[in-house]
C-alpha cells in the first residue's frame, strides 16, 4: 500500500436548467447579472492581499538569515537540577503550602480509578459512602493516601513533599 491517494472518478449528471415561471401578481424583480471578474474580488479570501516591494522582501530574507543562524538551547548546560529537601513540617519551599485543585483533582481521580479496579480501601468504608470518588476523599481527608507530591520549577529544580506534610 503506498501513502498516495487513490484516484476515484466521479460520475456526475447534468442537470438541465428549470425555466422559472412570471408570477401572476405582484411586481417583476429584475435581477442583474455581475461579471466573473467582479465575484472573484468581492470574495473574503481575497482581500488583504498584496504584493510586497523588492525592499521588503530583502528585509524578510535579512530577518530569516538571522533566524536560522541563531543557536537552539535545548537544555541549559549550565544548571543542574536540585532537589529541596523537606524536613519538618512547615518546609515546602515550591508552591503553596496547601493542595492546589490540580493536585487534589489528580490524587481523587487516580485514587478513585484504583478502587473502582478492585484495590483495598486504606480506611474503613463508612455508610455514607455510595462510589469510589467518595471513597477516595474520605481517604484525602484522612491522608492516608501513601502518594508525594513532586512540584517542579521552571529551571528543573524540584520538592518532593508527601501528602502528610499539607495542610
Amino acid at each position: 500500500m503506498s501513502d498516495e491517494p487513490e484516484e476515484v472518478s466521479v460520475d456526475t449528471e447534468e442537470v438541465q436548467p428549470v425555466e422559472e415561471e412570471e408570477p401572476i401578481l405582484g411586481p417583476v424583480a429584475e435581477t442583474t447579472e455581475t461579471p466573473v471578474e467582479e465575484e472573484e474580488e468581492a470574495k473574503p479570501g481575497k482581500k488583504g492581499k498584496k504584493e510586497l516591494s523588492t525592499e521588503e522582501i530583502a528585509e524578510q530574507e535579512r530577518l530569516r538569515k538571522i533566524i536560522d543562524a541563531r543557536e537552539i538551547i535545548d537544555i541549559d548546560p549550565v544548571h543542574e537540577p536540585v532537589e529541596y529537601e523537606t524536613t519538618g513540617k512547615g518546609k515546602i519551599m515550591i508552591g503553596p503550602p496547601t493542595l492546589t485543585r490540580f493536585e487534589k483533582a489528580r490524587i481523587l481521580g487516580a485514587r478513585a480509578l484504583q478502587l473502582s479496579l478492585g484495590a483495598p480501601p486504606f480506611i474503613s468504608v463508612p455508610k455514607d459512602v455510595a462510589t469510589s470518588l467518595d471513597l477516595a476523599y474520605a481517604e484525602l481527608e484522612k491522608r492516608v493516601i501513601p502518594i508525594t507530591i513532586r512540584r517542579v520549577l521552571p529551571n528543573g529544580d524540584f520538592q518532593n513533599v508527601p501528602i502528610d506534610l499539607f495542610d
